[in-house]
């Protein structure tokens, strides 16, 4: 009997989740809120003409049903109350179960809600989007109050271009956060209103904001002698010993158990911090960070600085403002320690999203509730959660380049999805990804995410997927490429295996 498989998301994520799993033979379905695929790049139009091309070429969008949200995911089986002890996952460390099935609720546009029956899930919903982060205010001090309009980054994206120009025009517009899209809004809105009507960029925590070009730096330098010099989960005495050999290149201190963010940071990092002090005038206006610059890529927090960001600053269109907390009043916004009350029309929030409490809520089961928001734990293989059974979860991790790691695990799922290997023990899983959230915290301390755990270890990550699927993971033809040269997605194009 022809199993079933359901992807919610037609993002990057599950465009490669459904064309690998099609390459296996199965038929699956996409479900996709939107019009049309894209996900989190609805406005990118080169991005789009790749997505679309690469949908058309590899025969997804008969797949996909468009304007279909899905509401809720509820799994059954004859003994529900049996399956969170379970010592294997699903029941069997495989991917299907002879009796456990998933019913996806489905809002279909102008159509009442139809429930489909699938054996698996794959979730590819994405985390930046859909479900805003917007601080809480006590009462009588938040936007209840303000006679403006107060909006968050996605609503502003979402407009387009013209819709944009025309609602900030002329307007006093404040900016919340220093994060990738609060530093894009805010100069963005700087550029069209210029230093008749500034913006101001409000922010409680400065980060390092680095130029465009140092994204590729970064990623010409993922290779596997970068990754000796970071210690990993389960490291063997030879790769401690190469990782303590090479404490020339890292600074850091083996008498503690995780690493000081004040003391303790990779030389190269140091160099960078240099650099942008250099570059950009920082101390000027206050911008040099407290935490070191390693810190912040082990979270996943490397924000590109727009072109001529300081030059607004300079010529007085964008202001910096940094606050501890704030308030909300008729006329605008109160600052902490501040008297005077910062005027303002508009107020923009560019504090993320509640990325966890959206993959929550597609739960109908408080236990898998629980599972997602009850722990910090990374995800197995960074995609499948030990005590959800039948389900994958893809995109939610983060990395330097998005489209091959997402390529490599859907090439793994759809593997395991074959049947070509199994799972093992849900305590052994759960002391795996244990061992990842410990490694990880030793570099990333308070800044840790469960998202961004390998952000060092790209290629050991992909090492862990071959071997799973039983390919070699020395994608290089020598020795000397093999350990110096950069990896990138050609290098996993034509994986081989057994049979």
């Amino acid at each position: 009997m022809e199993k079933r498989i359901a992807i919610v998301g037609a993002g990057i994520s599950g465009l490669l989740a459904c064309k690998y799993a099609m390459e296996k033979g199965f038929n699956p379905i996409v479900f996709e809120a939107r019009s049309s695929i894209g996900g989190t790049f609805p406005n990118h139009n080169q991005v789009m003409e790749y997505l679309k091309s690469y949908a058309l070429h590899f025969n997804i969008l008969p797949q996909t049903r468009f304007s279909s949200r899905v509401i809720s995911i509820d799994y059954f089986t004859p003994r529900s109350e049996d399956f969170p002890s379970w010592d294997l996952w699903s029941g069997t460390g495989e991917p299907f179960s002879p009796t456990g099935k998933w019913n996806i609720t489905v809002k279909v546009t102008r159509h009442p809600l139809m429930v489909y029956e699938v054996d698996f899930v794959i979730l590819c919903i994405g985390k930046y989007s859909d479900l805003p982060n917007i601080p809480d205010f006590p009462i009588n001090r938040g936007p209840d109050i303000f006679d403006g309009k107060v909006i968050h980054s996605m609503d502003y994206a979402a407009m387009g271009g013209d819709l944009a120009s025309e609602f900030i025009k002329e307007k006093r517009v404040t900016v919340v956060g220093l994060q990738k899209s609060a530093v894009d809004v805010a100069a963005e809105v700087a550029s069209r209103n210029g230093e008749g009507h500034p913006c101001t960029l409000l922010f409680r925590r400065v980060h390092w904001l680095v130029p465009e070009h140092f994204n590729t730096v970064s990623f010409q330098n993922l290779n596997r002698f970068s990754e000796l010099m970071v210690h990993r989960p389960s490291e063997g005495f030879f790769l401690w010993l190469l990782a303590f050999l090479l404490s020339p290149l890292v600074s850091f201190s083996l008498a503690h158990s995780r690493f000081s963010p004040k003391t303790q940071f990779w030389m190269f990092t140091k160099l960078v911090e240099i650099y942008l002090k250099w570059t950009y005038p920082l101390k000027k206006y206050n911008m040099v960070p407290e935490h070191p610059f390693l810190k912040q890529i082990v979270s996943c927090m490397s924000m590109v600085i727009p072109a001529n960001f300081y030059d607004r600053v300079r010529e007085g269109s964008l202001i910096l403002k940094k606050a501890q907390s704030f308030s909300f009043c008729r006329n605008g916004l109160v600052l902490d320690g501040e008297a005077a009350v910062l005027e303002t029309d508009i107020v923009i929030f560019a504090t993320g999203y509640k990325s966890d409490e959206k993959l929550s809520n597609i739960f109908t089961s408080t236990f898998f509730k629980n599972c997602i928001t009850g722990s910090s734990a990374p995800f197995y293989r960074e995609c499948i959660h030990p005590r959800i059974p039948q389900l994958a979860i893809l995109g939610y991790s983060e990395s330097p380049s998005v489209l091959y790691t997402m390529e490599v695990k859907s090439m793994w799922l759809a593997h395991f999805l074959a049947g070509n290997f199994k799972l093992p023990p849900v305590k052994e899983m759960e002391d795996d990804v244990m061992k990842w959230e410990k490694c990880n915290e030793r570099y990333a301390g308070d800044g840790y995410k469960r998202s961004c755990v390998s952000v060092l270890l790209q290629i050991h990550v992909n090492d862990q997927l071959c071997r799973d699927m039983g390919c070699n993971p020395r994608r290089k033809r020598w020795f000397l490429p093999e350990m110096f040269a950069a990896y990138g997605p050609m290098d996993y194009a034509n994986l081989t295996w057994p049979g």
